[in-house]
């Protein structure tokens, strides 16, 4: 679409210079039908002159080969305005081009993007304008990402207090569910010996318990493990961090293919921005498990000079973007951490045909 808005804005200057070279012509050609009357009333004249008058009127050998160049230059004008329409058509497309793919770039999420000089007219003001503010929008991005640096380590020294308190709170959960119930299995099977042989019908029920309480013990279980599960690195990089996750996923959820290629991550990146990166991560795993019935899942973290771009695929069950609640928390979430760190998070989805979740870091 912008291509063609280009073309039609290059044919408009074509079509003006066109309709100038038109003008030219009509007025040659009345010039030349006017001039060309003249020269013949002219010989009419000086026919009629030395007939009846016996008067010979003075010839203007000269006046029809100045007709003709007239119409010549007018001509050759019309020609002149035609190519030098087209010429400044197409100069002025290709610097709106430049302009217009330097806007897609910074809309990406290329920061470091800057518009080259398209001269001294309103359009290089214009691309002046916009490297002034993205220079200024760049330096916001990077106060940004070292404010989230900052809180980072704030939150760090607020974790150890809240390490403690999690320990306490695990520990009580452990000794009055878990542990009381593997108190009540071990009961119960001491009482199965002394029963099964003088009464196997109680003994099969007491056996039946022992299972329902193994059961609940394996779901308290579970529930502690994802109380426990890290929701930062702990002094690992990101990509192995992420590539933990998805063998531990891999493992867990063996219906599920799960395919990754990471990129090696510059030295530069701050630890705020991985360790947000992770748990968009982690959410969006979490999101695919619990509602997209998917078989394939593939995640990519490309690196470039400019940018870290993660992008998450699935090729579950898709949603309605305008049906589908996409405010919903964890999504809410997503975006926050994603503003936080200065990106652009962008999501592709329609029913029966997977989801798409793209991020996009400029690196400062």
């Amino acid at each position: 679409m912008p291509d063609r808005k280009l073309t039609n804005l290059q044919w408009q200057f074509i079509r003006q210079y066109s309709q100038a070279s038109v003008a030219a012509i009509f007025f040659s050609s009345i010039v030349f039908f006017i001039l060309w009357n003249f020269v013949y009333t002219l010989d009419q004249l000086q026919s009629w002159s030395q007939q009846y008058l016996n008067f010979t009127i003075p010839a203007y050998p000269g006046l029809l080969f100045a007709i003709f160049m007239i119409t010549a230059m007018c001509l050759v004008a019309a020609v002149v305005g035609l190519v030098w329409g087209y010429i400044q058509g197409n100069a002025l497309k290709k610097r709106m081009e430049v302009l217009l793919q330097s806007i897609i770039k910074l809309e990406r999420g290329n920061l470091a993007v800057r518009i080259p000089d398209l001269g001294e007219d309103e359009l290089g003001q214009l691309a002046t304008q916009l490297n002034e503010m993205t220079k200024r929008f760049q330096e916001q991005v990077s106060s940004l990402q070292r404010l989230s640096t900052h809180n980072a380590e704030l939150t760090n020294q607020v974790k150890e207090t809240a390490i403690i308190e999690e320990r306490q709170r695990l520990a009580r959960e452990l000794h009055d569910a878990v542990s009381q119930q593997l108190f009540a299995i071990s009961m119960t099977m001491a009482a199965l010996k002394r029963t099964i042989e003088l009464d196997p019908l109680k003994a099969s029920r007491q056996a039946e318990l022992v299972e329902e309480m193994a059961a609940a013990a394996q779901s308290e279980m579970r529930a502690l493990l994802l109380h426990l599960r890290p929701a930062h690195l702990e002094g690992k990089t990101l990509n192995e961090g992420i590539e933990d996750l998805l063998a531990e996923f891999s493992k867990k959820h063996y219906q599920i293919d799960f395919n990754w290629k990471l990129d090696k991550l510059p030295v530069s990146i701050s630890k705020a921005i991985e360790d947000h990166l992770f748990r968009i991560v982690q959410e969006a795993l979490s999101n695919i498990l619990r509602h997209a019935k998917a078989s394939v899942v593939e995640l990519r973290i490309t690196v470039t000079a400019e940018h870290i771009r993660l992008k998450i695929t699935d090729n579950g069950v898709g949603f309605n973007e305008e049906e589908t609640k996409t405010s919903s928390y964890g999504m809410s979430l997503m975006r926050e951490r994603v503003a936080e760190i200065g990106g652009v998070m962008t999501l592709s989805t329609a029913p029966g045909q997977g989801t798409m979740i793209e991020v996009t870091v400029p690196i400062i």
